[in-house]
């Protein structure tokens, strides 16, 4: 995917705003039923719904990861639908992607094209995505994390987020590489053993 230019400093910049409004400093868990509340989102489980149709059940329980979570406008009010049935870890990320789309402002899609296909942006789909993992985990936990402090283990226990979210966000950032560029320049260099 190729971003809009200047899109990666912009959600940077943005996730940083929302940690300060928040109180929490880039090494903290950042909740996404609290951003929730601060934005005035609702969030309904696909449990709650569970009454309303059948076809609720299927997604919860035969086909659980056919969905996660979508949007869904009133006007201009939004509210977040996500499965509930997915593990915590999973729930916070299918979270907070759906509330980048509010941060960013991505306005409403119809569900549905003109041929009954699923409406799909990839472009703004990329961008929620990108937007999402920082707030989880920002550039600067990505770079302690390459540096053993924490552990991958144990930064995703702190952020309740998935091993394979660290490691998306670990490779988008490049962190370990950075890690490894400024450890060959430092003034000794990389210390070798002689043998």
């Amino acid at each position: 995917m190729a971003y809009r230019w200047g899109f990666k400093t912009e959600a940077n910049d943005l996730a940083r705003e929302v940690r300060a409004e928040l109180g929490l400093d880039p090494f903290d868990r950042l909740d996404p039923w609290r951003l929730a509340e601060q934005l005035e989102i609702p969030i309904l489980g696909l449990s709650e719904l569970a009454n309303e149709a059948s076809a609720i059940r299927h997604l919860m329980v035969v086909e659980p990861e056919a969905f996660s979570a979508v949007t869904v406008f009133c006007g201009a009010a939004r509210t977040i639908v996500h499965n509930d049935g997915h593990a915590a870890t999973r729930q916070n990320s299918n979270l907070a992607h759906e509330l980048a789309h509010g941060l960013l402002l991505h306005p409403p899609t119809p569900a549905l094209d003109d041929r009954g296909c699923r409406n799909w942006n990839q472009d703004i789909e990329d961008e929620a995505g990108w937007l999402g993992g920082i707030l989880l985990i920002t550039e600067e936990m990505t770079i302690a994390i390459a540096r053993g402090q924490p552990s991958a283990e144990e930064a995703a226990r702190r952020l309740s987020v998935s091993r394979q979210m660290i490691r998306f966000r670990m490779n988008a950032t490049g962190a370990e590489a950075r890690v490894r560029r400024a450890r060959a320049s430092a003034p000794n260099g990389p210390t070798r053993r002689r043998s």
